[in-house]
Protein backbone atom coordinates (compact mmCIF):
# COMPACT_ATOMS: atom_id res chain seq x y z
CA UNK A 1 0.00 0.00 0.00
CA UNK A 2 1.21 3.20 -0.42
CA UNK A 3 2.62 4.93 1.89
CA UNK A 4 0.98 8.40 2.60
CA UNK A 5 -2.01 6.29 2.47
CA UNK A 6 -1.51 4.05 4.59
CA UNK A 7 -0.93 6.73 7.43
CA UNK A 8 -3.63 8.12 6.84
CA UNK A 9 -5.17 4.62 8.12
CA UNK A 10 -3.18 4.75 11.00
CA UNK A 11 -4.14 8.42 11.75
CA UNK A 12 -7.75 7.82 11.36
CA UNK A 13 -7.17 4.98 14.25
CA UNK A 14 -5.07 6.60 16.29
CA UNK A 15 -8.17 9.57 16.20
CA UNK A 16 -11.16 7.49 16.79
CA UNK A 17 -10.00 5.07 18.81
CA UNK A 18 -9.40 6.87 22.20
CA UNK A 19 -10.49 5.72 25.79
CA UNK A 20 -14.17 7.52 27.15
CA UNK A 21 -15.11 7.08 30.83
CA UNK A 22 -19.31 6.92 30.51
CA UNK A 23 -21.58 8.09 27.52
CA UNK A 24 -19.72 10.12 25.02
CA UNK A 25 -22.36 12.79 24.91
CA UNK A 26 -22.80 13.50 29.00
CA UNK A 27 -19.14 13.27 28.98
CA UNK A 28 -18.79 16.21 26.15
CA UNK A 29 -21.23 18.22 28.03
CA UNK A 30 -19.10 17.92 31.40
CA UNK A 31 -16.03 18.17 29.06
CA UNK A 32 -17.26 21.98 28.00
CA UNK A 33 -18.28 22.60 31.90
CA UNK A 34 -14.40 21.73 32.82
CA UNK A 35 -13.24 23.72 30.26
CA UNK A 36 -15.79 26.77 30.53
CA UNK A 37 -14.81 26.32 34.46
CA UNK A 38 -11.27 26.49 33.82
CA UNK A 39 -11.70 29.20 31.36
CA UNK A 40 -13.33 31.73 34.00
CA UNK A 41 -10.44 30.64 36.50
CA UNK A 42 -12.98 30.32 39.71
CA UNK A 43 -15.96 28.69 40.26
CA UNK A 44 -18.89 29.41 38.60
CA UNK A 45 -22.05 30.78 40.32
CA UNK A 46 -24.22 29.51 37.27
CA UNK A 47 -24.03 27.53 34.56
CA UNK A 48 -25.85 28.00 30.80
CA UNK A 49 -26.03 25.25 28.36
CA UNK A 50 -27.32 24.96 25.20
CA UNK A 51 -27.11 21.76 23.25
CA UNK A 52 -28.38 20.14 19.62
CA UNK A 53 -31.07 17.70 19.79
CA UNK A 54 -28.64 14.58 19.53
CA UNK A 55 -26.50 16.05 22.51
CA UNK A 56 -30.32 16.31 24.95
CA UNK A 57 -31.69 12.85 23.68
CA UNK A 58 -28.34 10.92 24.07
CA UNK A 59 -27.91 12.41 28.02
CA UNK A 60 -31.20 12.05 28.86
CA UNK A 61 -31.74 8.30 30.01
CA UNK A 62 -28.24 7.17 30.46
CA UNK A 63 -26.23 7.37 33.75
CA UNK A 64 -23.68 9.61 34.28
CA UNK A 65 -20.74 8.33 35.15
CA UNK A 66 -19.25 8.78 39.21
CA UNK A 67 -22.15 10.49 39.92
CA UNK A 68 -23.96 7.86 42.58
CA UNK A 69 -26.21 6.98 39.71
CA UNK A 70 -27.52 10.12 38.56
CA UNK A 71 -28.51 11.21 34.75
CA UNK A 72 -29.09 14.40 33.05
CA UNK A 73 -27.30 17.39 30.88
CA UNK A 74 -27.31 19.25 34.12
CA UNK A 75 -25.66 16.60 36.73
CA UNK A 76 -23.18 16.31 33.87
CA UNK A 77 -22.61 19.84 33.50
CA UNK A 78 -21.94 20.81 36.80
CA UNK A 79 -19.50 17.19 37.40
CA UNK A 80 -17.23 18.75 34.94
CA UNK A 81 -17.48 22.18 36.31
CA UNK A 82 -16.94 21.12 40.03
CA UNK A 83 -14.60 17.86 39.91
CA UNK A 84 -13.82 17.88 36.33
CA UNK A 85 -10.08 17.72 34.44
CA UNK A 86 -10.33 18.93 31.22
CA UNK A 87 -6.99 17.90 30.29
CA UNK A 88 -8.21 14.21 30.19
CA UNK A 89 -10.41 14.78 27.95
CA UNK A 90 -13.33 12.16 27.78
CA UNK A 91 -12.37 10.72 30.65
CA UNK A 92 -12.91 14.03 32.17
CA UNK A 93 -14.91 12.77 34.90
CA UNK A 94 -12.44 10.57 36.36
CA UNK A 95 -10.97 12.43 39.24
CA UNK A 96 -14.97 13.29 40.81
CA UNK A 97 -14.80 13.09 44.25
CA UNK A 98 -17.70 11.95 46.48
CA UNK A 99 -17.95 16.05 47.86
CA UNK A 100 -18.33 16.83 44.24
CA UNK A 101 -21.19 14.42 43.70
CA UNK A 102 -23.30 15.61 46.99
CA UNK A 103 -22.81 19.28 45.85
CA UNK A 104 -23.75 18.87 42.37
CA UNK A 105 -27.09 16.92 44.17
CA UNK A 106 -27.45 20.36 45.76
CA UNK A 107 -26.60 22.98 43.03
CA UNK A 108 -29.16 20.77 40.52
CA UNK A 109 -31.90 21.43 42.65
CA UNK A 110 -31.28 25.12 43.21
CA UNK A 111 -31.37 25.79 39.46
CA UNK A 112 -27.74 26.27 39.36
CA UNK A 113 -27.34 25.42 35.02
CA UNK A 114 -30.19 26.22 32.76
CA UNK A 115 -30.48 23.50 29.85
CA UNK A 116 -31.75 24.83 26.51
CA UNK A 117 -31.89 23.64 23.45
CA UNK A 118 -30.03 25.03 20.20
CA UNK A 119 -33.08 25.19 17.52
CA UNK A 120 -31.64 24.04 13.58
CA UNK A 121 -28.23 23.18 15.15
CA UNK A 122 -25.58 20.43 13.56
CA UNK A 123 -26.42 17.16 15.73
CA UNK A 124 -23.14 17.73 17.75
CA UNK A 125 -23.00 21.13 19.23
CA UNK A 126 -22.52 22.35 22.63
CA UNK A 127 -22.20 26.06 23.57
CA UNK A 128 -21.28 26.60 27.76
CA UNK A 129 -21.38 29.80 30.17
CA UNK A 130 -19.96 29.44 32.74
CA UNK A 131 -20.43 33.22 35.17
CA UNK A 132 -19.10 34.29 38.68
CA UNK A 133 -19.89 38.13 39.18
CA UNK A 134 -19.22 40.36 36.22
CA UNK A 135 -17.02 37.58 34.52
CA UNK A 136 -18.02 34.89 31.99
CA UNK A 137 -16.66 32.48 29.88
CA UNK A 138 -18.21 30.64 26.85
CA UNK A 139 -16.62 27.31 25.54
CA UNK A 140 -18.54 26.04 22.34
CA UNK A 141 -17.85 22.28 21.18
CA UNK A 142 -19.06 21.26 17.54
CA UNK A 143 -18.94 18.20 15.12
CA UNK A 144 -16.96 15.74 17.81
CA UNK A 145 -17.28 15.06 21.22
CA UNK A 146 -13.68 17.37 21.86
CA UNK A 147 -13.77 19.33 19.01
CA UNK A 148 -13.81 23.21 20.80
CA UNK A 149 -13.83 25.57 18.45
CA UNK A 150 -14.64 28.72 20.60
CA UNK A 151 -13.15 29.85 23.77
CA UNK A 152 -14.32 32.89 24.78
CA UNK A 153 -13.93 35.45 27.86
CA UNK A 154 -15.68 38.21 28.78
CA UNK A 155 -16.90 39.35 24.97
CA UNK A 156 -12.85 38.57 24.06
CA UNK A 157 -12.31 35.50 21.89
CA UNK A 158 -9.29 33.55 22.86
CA UNK A 159 -9.13 30.54 20.71
CA UNK A 160 -11.33 29.74 17.68
CA UNK A 161 -13.76 32.19 16.47
CA UNK A 162 -17.49 31.60 15.21
CA UNK A 163 -18.85 28.65 14.37
CA UNK A 164 -19.99 27.65 10.94
CA UNK A 165 -21.19 24.71 10.50
CA UNK A 166 -19.19 21.96 7.62
CA UNK A 167 -20.93 19.72 5.73
CA UNK A 168 -22.13 16.20 7.10
CA UNK A 169 -19.53 14.37 5.12
CA UNK A 170 -16.34 14.22 6.42
CA UNK A 171 -13.99 14.83 3.06
CA UNK A 172 -10.42 14.42 5.02
CA UNK A 173 -11.92 10.18 4.65
CA UNK A 174 -12.89 10.75 0.91
CA UNK A 175 -10.47 7.99 0.22
CA UNK A 176 -11.49 5.14 2.49
CA UNK A 177 -12.88 2.10 0.70
CA UNK A 178 -13.56 -1.61 1.83
CA UNK A 179 -10.86 -2.50 -0.71
CA UNK A 180 -8.21 -0.10 0.68
CA UNK A 181 -8.93 -1.46 4.21
CA UNK A 182 -8.42 -4.59 3.55
CA UNK A 183 -5.29 -3.61 2.04
CA UNK A 184 -4.23 -2.18 4.75
CA UNK A 185 -5.20 -4.71 7.66
CA UNK A 186 -3.40 -7.42 5.69
CA UNK A 187 0.07 -5.54 5.04
CA UNK A 188 0.65 -3.08 7.28
CA UNK A 189 2.91 -2.71 10.09
CA UNK A 190 1.45 -3.70 12.93
CA UNK A 191 4.07 -1.49 15.02
CA UNK A 192 1.81 1.38 13.86
CA UNK A 193 -1.47 -0.08 15.35
CA UNK A 194 -0.60 -2.33 17.89
CA UNK A 195 -0.87 0.25 21.23
CA UNK A 196 -4.81 1.59 20.36
CA UNK A 197 -6.13 -2.12 19.57
CA UNK A 198 -3.96 -3.55 22.84
CA UNK A 199 -6.00 -0.91 24.68
CA UNK A 200 -9.21 -1.36 23.03
CA UNK A 201 -9.22 -5.28 23.74
CA UNK A 202 -7.89 -4.81 27.60
CA UNK A 203 -10.73 -1.91 28.46
CA UNK A 204 -13.64 -3.53 26.14
CA UNK A 205 -13.02 -6.81 27.88
CA UNK A 206 -12.90 -5.68 31.46
CA UNK A 207 -16.17 -3.75 31.09
CA UNK A 208 -17.86 -6.62 29.75
CA UNK A 209 -16.71 -8.70 32.32
CA UNK A 210 -18.21 -6.22 34.29
CA UNK A 211 -21.78 -6.12 32.88
CA UNK A 212 -21.67 -10.07 33.02
CA UNK A 213 -21.20 -10.15 36.49
CA UNK A 214 -23.07 -7.01 37.52
CA UNK A 215 -25.96 -5.85 37.83
CA UNK A 216 -26.49 -3.20 34.85
CA UNK A 217 -29.10 -2.08 33.17
CA UNK A 218 -31.64 -5.01 31.87
CA UNK A 219 -28.89 -7.73 31.76
CA UNK A 220 -29.44 -7.87 28.33
CA UNK A 221 -25.59 -10.02 28.28
CA UNK A 222 -25.97 -11.87 30.88
CA UNK A 223 -29.47 -13.04 29.81
CA UNK A 224 -28.59 -14.14 26.18
CA UNK A 225 -25.86 -16.51 27.69
CA UNK A 226 -28.21 -17.80 30.07
CA UNK A 227 -31.04 -18.31 27.64
CA UNK A 228 -29.57 -18.95 24.62
CA UNK A 229 -26.33 -21.17 25.30
CA UNK A 230 -22.45 -21.14 24.81
CA UNK A 231 -22.58 -20.71 20.85
CA UNK A 232 -19.83 -18.59 19.78
CA UNK A 233 -22.15 -16.36 17.77
CA UNK A 234 -24.29 -16.00 20.86
CA UNK A 235 -21.21 -15.22 22.96
CA UNK A 236 -20.30 -12.44 20.47
CA UNK A 237 -23.50 -10.82 20.86
CA UNK A 238 -23.54 -10.87 24.57
CA UNK A 239 -20.37 -10.02 25.44
CA UNK A 240 -20.99 -7.00 23.23
CA UNK A 241 -24.46 -6.30 25.09
CA UNK A 242 -22.71 -6.60 28.45
CA UNK A 243 -20.52 -4.02 28.03
CA UNK A 244 -23.41 -1.84 27.00
CA UNK A 245 -25.68 -2.65 30.08
CA UNK A 246 -22.39 -1.97 32.19
CA UNK A 247 -21.68 1.84 30.39
CA UNK A 248 -25.31 3.07 29.91
CA UNK A 249 -25.75 2.39 33.75
CA UNK A 250 -22.72 4.19 34.92
CA UNK A 251 -20.33 1.97 35.22
CA UNK A 252 -17.09 3.92 35.84
CA UNK A 253 -14.63 1.39 33.32
CA UNK A 254 -13.41 3.26 30.56
CA UNK A 255 -14.36 2.16 26.66
CA UNK A 256 -11.98 2.36 23.79
CA UNK A 257 -14.82 4.31 21.69
CA UNK A 258 -15.10 3.91 17.77
CA UNK A 259 -16.56 7.04 15.75
CA UNK A 260 -17.39 8.85 18.97
CA UNK A 261 -18.92 5.82 20.82
CA UNK A 262 -18.45 3.72 23.48
CA UNK A 263 -21.44 1.19 22.49
CA UNK A 264 -19.83 1.10 18.36
CA UNK A 265 -16.28 0.45 20.26
CA UNK A 266 -17.33 -2.59 21.88
CA UNK A 267 -19.87 -3.85 19.03
CA UNK A 268 -16.90 -4.02 16.43
CA UNK A 269 -14.19 -5.15 18.98
CA UNK A 270 -15.89 -7.36 21.10
CA UNK A 271 -17.62 -9.66 18.71
CA UNK A 272 -14.38 -10.44 17.05
CA UNK A 273 -12.11 -11.31 20.00
CA UNK A 274 -15.13 -14.13 20.68
CA UNK A 275 -14.03 -15.24 17.68
CA UNK A 276 -10.56 -15.35 17.84
CA UNK A 277 -10.93 -17.28 20.85
CA UNK A 278 -13.12 -19.97 18.94
CA UNK A 279 -10.60 -20.36 16.20
CA UNK A 280 -7.79 -20.48 18.40
CA UNK A 281 -6.27 -17.90 15.99
CA UNK A 282 -2.82 -15.80 16.87
CA UNK A 283 -2.66 -12.68 18.30
CA UNK A 284 -1.79 -10.78 14.87
CA UNK A 285 -4.89 -11.97 13.37
CA UNK A 286 -6.83 -10.59 15.58
CA UNK A 287 -4.89 -7.40 15.38
CA UNK A 288 -5.69 -7.88 11.35
CA UNK A 289 -9.47 -8.50 11.92
CA UNK A 290 -9.80 -5.39 14.48
CA UNK A 291 -8.64 -3.06 11.97
CA UNK A 292 -11.13 -4.76 9.25
CA UNK A 293 -13.66 -4.31 11.94
CA UNK A 294 -12.68 -0.82 12.87
CA UNK A 295 -12.00 0.85 9.72
CA UNK A 296 -15.33 -0.84 8.26
CA UNK A 297 -17.26 1.18 10.60
CA UNK A 298 -15.59 4.51 10.66
CA UNK A 299 -15.99 3.91 6.66
CA UNK A 300 -19.88 3.85 6.94
CA UNK A 301 -19.89 6.67 9.49
CA UNK A 302 -17.77 9.10 7.69
CA UNK A 303 -21.15 9.41 5.07
CA UNK A 304 -23.48 9.74 8.70
CA UNK A 305 -21.90 11.80 11.36
CA UNK A 306 -21.06 11.33 14.79
CA UNK A 307 -24.78 11.64 15.89
CA UNK A 308 -28.00 11.28 13.58
CA UNK A 309 -31.40 8.86 13.90
CA UNK A 310 -29.45 5.95 12.23
CA UNK A 311 -28.39 3.59 15.24
CA UNK A 312 -24.42 3.47 15.12
CA UNK A 313 -24.87 0.04 16.36
CA UNK A 314 -25.24 -0.78 12.74
CA UNK A 315 -22.42 0.59 11.58
CA UNK A 316 -20.43 -1.11 14.32
CA UNK A 317 -22.17 -4.77 13.34
CA UNK A 318 -21.48 -4.32 9.51
CA UNK A 319 -17.63 -3.79 10.71
CA UNK A 320 -17.72 -6.97 13.01
CA UNK A 321 -19.38 -8.68 10.80
CA UNK A 322 -17.12 -8.27 7.62
CA UNK A 323 -14.09 -9.22 9.88
CA UNK A 324 -15.76 -12.61 11.40
CA UNK A 325 -15.94 -13.35 7.27
CA UNK A 326 -12.51 -11.80 7.03
CA UNK A 327 -11.36 -14.54 9.90
CA UNK A 328 -13.18 -17.14 8.86
CA UNK A 329 -10.99 -17.05 5.16
CA UNK A 330 -13.70 -15.22 3.06
CA UNK A 331 -12.71 -13.37 0.22
CA UNK A 332 -13.31 -9.91 -1.10
CA UNK A 333 -16.73 -10.28 -2.63
CA UNK A 334 -17.92 -12.80 0.56
CA UNK A 335 -16.91 -9.54 2.51
CA UNK A 336 -18.84 -6.89 0.54
CA UNK A 337 -21.56 -9.35 0.42
CA UNK A 338 -21.55 -9.30 4.57
CA UNK A 339 -21.72 -5.44 4.75
CA UNK A 340 -24.60 -5.67 2.00
CA UNK A 341 -26.81 -7.96 3.30
CA UNK A 342 -26.13 -6.54 7.22
CA UNK A 343 -27.44 -2.76 5.29
CA UNK A 344 -30.13 -4.28 3.82
CA UNK A 345 -31.71 -5.70 6.79
CA UNK A 346 -31.40 -3.56 9.21
CA UNK A 347 -30.37 -0.43 8.33
CA UNK A 348 -34.04 1.39 9.95
CA UNK A 349 -32.82 0.98 13.47
CA UNK A 350 -34.04 4.42 15.32
CA UNK A 351 -31.43 5.86 17.64
CA UNK A 352 -33.52 7.15 20.10
CA UNK A 353 -31.07 8.30 22.48
CA UNK A 354 -28.54 6.30 24.76
CA UNK A 355 -30.27 4.49 27.58
CA UNK A 356 -30.35 0.73 28.70
CA UNK A 357 -31.72 -0.69 25.81
CA UNK A 358 -28.98 0.27 23.58
CA UNK A 359 -27.45 -3.24 24.87
CA UNK A 360 -30.38 -4.94 23.19
CA UNK A 361 -29.92 -2.77 20.19
CA UNK A 362 -26.38 -3.95 19.92
CA UNK A 363 -27.21 -7.60 19.74
CA UNK A 364 -30.06 -7.47 17.31
CA UNK A 365 -27.75 -5.27 15.01
CA UNK A 366 -24.85 -8.55 15.53
CA UNK A 367 -27.31 -10.63 15.13
CA UNK A 368 -27.98 -9.36 11.91
CA UNK A 369 -24.24 -9.21 10.87
CA UNK A 370 -23.69 -13.06 11.83
CA UNK A 371 -27.06 -13.79 9.93
CA UNK A 372 -25.28 -11.89 7.04
CA UNK A 373 -21.62 -13.19 7.24
CA UNK A 374 -23.32 -16.83 7.29
CA UNK A 375 -25.47 -16.22 3.91
CA UNK A 376 -22.36 -14.49 2.42
CA UNK A 377 -20.21 -17.70 3.06
CA UNK A 378 -22.93 -20.15 1.61
CA UNK A 379 -23.04 -17.72 -1.42
CA UNK A 380 -26.45 -15.79 -1.01
CA UNK A 381 -26.28 -12.02 -1.35
CA UNK A 382 -28.79 -9.33 -1.73
CA UNK A 383 -28.91 -7.87 -5.16
CA UNK A 384 -28.91 -4.55 -6.50
CA UNK A 385 -31.94 -2.94 -6.83
CA UNK A 386 -33.90 -4.15 -4.18
CA UNK A 387 -34.23 -1.37 -1.61
CA UNK A 388 -31.20 0.61 -0.68
CA UNK A 389 -29.03 -2.23 -2.29
CA UNK A 390 -26.66 -0.44 -5.23
CA UNK A 391 -24.38 -1.63 -7.57
CA UNK A 392 -21.27 -2.08 -5.50
CA UNK A 393 -20.36 -2.47 -1.33
CA UNK A 394 -19.61 1.76 -2.06
CA UNK A 395 -22.52 3.35 -3.76
CA UNK A 396 -24.53 0.86 -0.58
CA UNK A 397 -22.63 2.76 1.91
CA UNK A 398 -23.01 5.89 0.33
CA UNK A 399 -26.80 5.31 0.11
CA UNK A 400 -26.85 4.69 3.53
CA UNK A 401 -25.07 7.95 4.49
CA UNK A 402 -27.32 9.68 2.73
CA UNK A 403 -30.91 7.72 3.85
CA UNK A 404 -28.54 8.50 7.86
CA UNK A 405 -28.30 12.41 7.32
CA UNK A 406 -30.90 13.63 4.60
CA UNK A 407 -33.58 10.75 4.83
CA UNK A 408 -33.80 10.79 8.75
CA UNK A 409 -33.72 14.39 9.73
CA UNK A 410 -37.26 14.77 10.66
CA UNK A 411 -36.94 11.17 12.24
CA UNK A 412 -34.36 12.77 14.21
CA UNK A 413 -36.74 16.34 15.16
CA UNK A 414 -39.49 13.46 15.85
CA UNK A 415 -37.82 11.29 18.14
CA UNK A 416 -36.81 14.35 20.61
CA UNK A 417 -39.91 15.72 20.39
CA UNK A 418 -41.62 12.12 21.60
CA UNK A 419 -38.54 11.98 24.46
CA UNK A 420 -39.22 15.36 25.78
CA UNK A 421 -42.18 16.68 25.09
CA UNK A 422 -43.65 20.35 24.22
CA UNK A 423 -40.82 21.56 25.90
CA UNK A 424 -38.51 20.56 22.69
CA UNK A 425 -40.76 22.81 20.57
CA UNK A 426 -41.15 25.77 23.08
CA UNK A 427 -36.97 25.91 23.61
CA UNK A 428 -36.82 25.57 19.89
CA UNK A 429 -38.31 29.25 19.54
CA UNK A 430 -36.61 31.03 21.79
Amino acid sequence: MDAVLCRQYVNILHEELVPALGCTEPIAVALAGALATRLLGCEPQNLYAACSGNIVKNVKGVVVPNSGGQKGMEIAAILGALGGDPDRKLEVLSGVRPEHVERAKELADSGFCRVELLPGSENLHIIMTARAEEHEAVVEIAESHTNVVRQEKDGVILAGGPYIPAKREDHRRDFMSVAGILEFAETSDLAWTRDVLDRQIVCNLNISEEGLHGNYGAGVGRTLLVSRGDDVRNRAKARAAAGSDARMSGCELPVVINSGSGNQGMAVSLPIIEYAREFNLSQEKLYRALLVSNLIAIHQKSGIGKLSAYCGAVSAACGSGAAITWLSGGNFKQITDTITNTLANVSGIVCDGAKPSCAAKIASALDAAIMAHDLAMSSHSFSPGEGIVQQDVEETIRSVGRLASVGMHATDEEVLKIMIGADAEQAALK
